[in-house]
């Protein structure tokens, strides 16, 4: 059995840690964007060292840590640029 996992059970981890980011930067003290900012930029590390650890093949035929972390960095520079602009 293969150790990668199914793309539909990888896009609702995704979703789920994007829900939890969501609820948990709402609650920050120093405003959503930031905070939402700071949980992005740790997940992107998160995801970059648990696909190091696994050693998972960047950009291969199954959705993997590496695609996740490719996935928050671009919601990271979403959220930047449009707390930059308020």
């Amino acid at each position: 059995m293969s150790p990668a996992l199914s793309p539909s059970r990888v896009i609702a981890r995704f979703a789920v840690r994007i829900v939890l980011l969501s609820a948990f930067a709402a609650f920050g003290s120093i405003g959503f964007g930031r905070s939402l900012k700071a949980l992005l930029w740790m997940s992107i590390i998160l995801c970059a060292a648990v696909a190091l650890l696994r050693r998972e093949a960047p950009f291969g035929a199954v959705l993997n840590h590496w695609d996740e972390c490719a996935a928050f960095g671009a919601l990271f520079a979403l959220v930047h640029v449009v707390d930059e602009l308020t």
